[in-house]
């Protein structure tokens, strides 16, 4: 079987392999330190989330979904885990404490995933969401995502000042991987975040020599609730709860724009297979100190940007991800891949999200009154984005995390905005086409 792999696929394997790690690796650092958890903690936590990680990917593309989608760390949780956090101290909650609330919010999120997605929650789910919401949330999650790289690459530091050396060199990768997308041949093109990962690590070594990671011995790996034993937190959980709930819709906007590009649609049984594994592996994360787990949309822009769809390339890299995981030399390696770079190259995919999100619309017009339907969820949610967190600090601790999420409230919005509101009625007809006479009958 593995004979039969072609030198194509295997490629295709180490970037997927890549866009695992850039997509993962800083999860568990910033949620270690957040919880105040010991280097070698935070060693095996990076470690258990690699395995997880792999484990789940190939599980997904064999049984589950069946499509090269990454499933991992869900970024909608991680806003709401530093966010609870940092506010911890001001409500008078230990970190312990809130960590216990959190596993124990975890665990009813994921079995709250796995007993509605039995029950075909998603065919509910896909009925509310209509093209225009998933063009909201697509819009939204492009945004927040292109944002976020777009600090990283800067290389700003805790003050927010920007590193002018890592910043041009970011500028410039990310150029090199734009022109290698639009010039090079169907081949290096399928492989341009690759090429650009290899190249843009070399040059920041060679640029910046001094720089060196230095890898913490790992604690163990078989660590139950490290965070903090489950408790009775109840505004935690029932946050936790709410969230849960916004992350299974995501698996709808998913799996609806990838089917595009497979030219298929997805089953019943595939969702539920998929909510499934979800459930069960966003256990395992409340078991072992992880974020609850959650399908990647930002996987279609990898899938446009390389046109490589096949299942075995995400089976590959999700197996090689896990071994990072299970060798810790080997993920103290990849652990010293700059930041910076992976920003650079993952701000040049994500790009191609954009015009799938513009692709879910076509075919809409809008007038002066249906504009509205997607003008305010979207603008709401960017302006979210772009406020400081501190700017929340008089709200309610336990709806804090979901106010001041710009992609939770615009969709939200959205989904309210297209149950509540009969658009056809705004809708103007069509403009008649102007008549043309016949050449014979001109005069």
């Amino acid at each position: 079987m593995v004979n039969k792999i072609s030198p194509k696929i295997w490629l295709a394997g180490v970037q997927w392999l890549f866009f695992m790690f850039t997509n993962t690796f800083v999860v568990p650092l910033s949620l270690g330190h957040a919880f105040g958890l010991a280097p070698g903690e935070i060693a095996a936590s990076l470690q258990r989330s690699f395995i997880l990680t792999g484990v789940l990917c190939i599980l997904q593309a064999l049984w589950g979904h069946r499509y090269a989608v990454m499933d991992g760390p869900a970024g909608l949780w991680w806003g709401l885990v530093l966010n609870l956090c940092a506010s911890a101290p001001s409500v008078g909650l230990s970190l312990t404490e809130v960590g216990g609330g959190l596993a124990s919010g975890f665990l009813l999120a994921s079995l709250t995933m796995i007993v509605l997605g039995s029950l075909g929650f998603a065919s509910f789910l896909k009925k509310i969401f209509t093209p225009i919401v998933m063009g909201v949330s697509l819009f939204l999650l492009t945004i927040q995502l292109v944002m976020n790289f777009f600090k990283g690459m800067l290389g700003m530091n805790s003050a927010g000042e920007v590193d002018l050396k890592v910043a041009a060199l970011s500028i410039v990768i990310a150029i090199f991987v734009v022109i290698v997308n639009l010039k090079g041949s169907r081949v290096i093109s399928s492989y341009s975040i690759l090429i650009g990962i290899v190249v843009g690590w070399i040059a920041y070594v060679l640029i910046f020599p001094s720089t060196h990671h230095v890898q913490e011995k790992a604690g163990s790996l078989i660590a139950l609730f490290p965070w903090g034993a489950p408790n009775m937190q109840i505004g935690i959980i029932l946050t936790a709860f709410v969230v849960g709930l916004i992350n299974m819709t995501n698996s709808i906007t998913c799996l609806a724009t990838v089917e595009k590009l497979y030219k298929t649609k997805t089953s019943d049984s595939q969702y539920k297979r998929s909510y499934l594994l979800t459930g069960v592996f966003t256990i395992f994360s409340a078991c072992f100190g992880l974020l609850p787990f959650g399908l990647f949309t930002s996987s279609v822009g990898l899938l446009e940007s390389t046109k490589i769809l096949e299942r075995k390339a995400l089976i590959i890299g999700g197996a090689m991800f896990a071994m990072l995981g299970l060798i810790p030399a080997l993920s103290g390696l990849f652990s010293s891949l700059p930041t910076s770079v992976g920003n650079a190259v993952l701000f040049v995919a994500y790009l191609q999200m954009f015009g799938t999100s513009l692709r879910t619309i076509q075919g809409f017009q809008f007038n002066s009154k249906t504009v509205h339907r997607i003008a305010l969820p979207v603008l709401l949610g960017i302006c979210i984005m772009n406020i400081p967190p501190q700017a929340f600090a008089l709200l309610p601790l336990y709806i804090r995390p979901l106010i001041s999420n710009g992609l939770a409230m615009g969709v939200i919005l959205s989904l309210v905005l297209e149950t509540a509101i009969n658009w056809s009625k705004y809708e103007l007809p069509a403009a008649a086409e102007p008549l043309v006479m016949p050449e014979t009958k001109k005069a």
